[in-house]
């Protein structure tokens, strides 16, 4: 298992586009991927699961990569993450 801590950078936290990005890059990871948040432990392949974490601009968020692809799939999801999610 493999995790990095990683701030949201876009403007509106994970409302329902961001969270629908991530959940499909994170649909598309062989490994297990969680977001931990809090005392939360998401599951990040749900876009229900992360809207409903109401996860803020600038909350720093930890990602939990777990699998045959850990590594490569923590870097995707913390590069997307990074990048705005689009926004």
């Amino acid at each position: 298992m493999v995790s990095q801590k990683v701030t949201v950078a876009n403007k509106s936290g994970l409302h329902a586009r961001p969270a629908a990005i991530l959940a499909q890059a994170a649909g598309k990871c062989d490994s297990d991927v969680r977001i931990l948040y809090g005392n939360k432990n998401i599951q990040a392949k749900s876009i229900l699961n992360i809207m409903s974490a109401a996860i803020k601009c600038g909350t720093e968020i930890e990602i939990q990569c777990e699998g045959d692809t850990e590594a490569e799939d923590l870097k995707t999801i913390v590069d997307l993450i990074e990048s705005g999610l689009g926004e």
